[in-house]
């Protein structure tokens, strides 16, 4: 698929041309750099790497500084490969070459928004798993109100089952939300609008996929 690297801004509304007042997420998109063209014959699949967001030059290896000069590049900060690009761009994207979000996205297209959620820390089981806790307030209920409960049974099995729904880290996973809409761009901008919410924090990196 195709695709292109952003970042989160923030949210606003607009209204549809039904008149619906539409709940929709700002994305700064590129311009991407291409970074690198894979192809069958040298690396087994047809993908292309892009780079978005400036790197300080102290803090890249020599490595990488190195990859990015082939593409004749400054340093970027996030780099992602799409597998399969776009058809329309098969012997089209050269390394070195700028995209921009009009280059890839149209109004009215449908996307998919990859990104890591919010971090929450460590979380009990009501806000982890949405479990009801006790459910009573008394009758000898003394500090059970959001307790897990069992979590096995006894002599047999004598053990706890893997998969056991309980306490722990939450969030700052990687989300895929499908299939929202494009509802404006602007290309001077490098500024894309699209429907419903994306997972993470302002100013976080994300990942536009068609």
């Amino acid at each position: 698929m195709s695709g292109i690297i952003g970042k989160k801004i923030g949210m606003t509304s607009v209204f549809s041309a039904d008149g619906r007042n539409v709940a929709c997420t700002l994305i700064e998109a590129g311009p991407c750099v291409v970074t690198q063209v894979k192809n069958e014959e040298t690396d087994g699949y047809t993908a292309v790497q892009l780079g978005y967001g400036e790197r300080k030059d102290k803090r890249t290896t020599k490595a990488l500084k190195g990859h990015f000069a082939k593409a004749k590049t400054t340093p970027k900060q996030q780099i992602v490969e799409f597998r399969d690009f776009r058809v329309e761009f098969e012997g089209g994207v050269e390394l070195g070459q700028t995209l921009s979000v009009a280059d890839i996205f149209q109004e009215e297209d449908f996307v998919d928004v990859i990104a890591n959620s919010k971090g929450k820390g460590f979380q009990g089981v009501v806000k982890r798993h949405n479990f009801g806790g006790v459910g009573q307030a008394t009758h000898g209920q003394h500090n059970r109100l959001r307790a897990p409960g069992s979590i096995g049974g006894a002599s047999y099995p004598a053990r706890v089952f893997k998969g056991m729904r309980m306490a722990g880290r939450t969030g700052n996973d990687r989300v895929k939300v499908t299939n929202l809409q494009v509802m404006k761009i602007i290309p001077e901008k490098n500024l894309i609008l699209v429907s419903g919410s994306v997972p993470g924090p302002k100013n976080g990196t994300v990942i536009l996929e068609k």
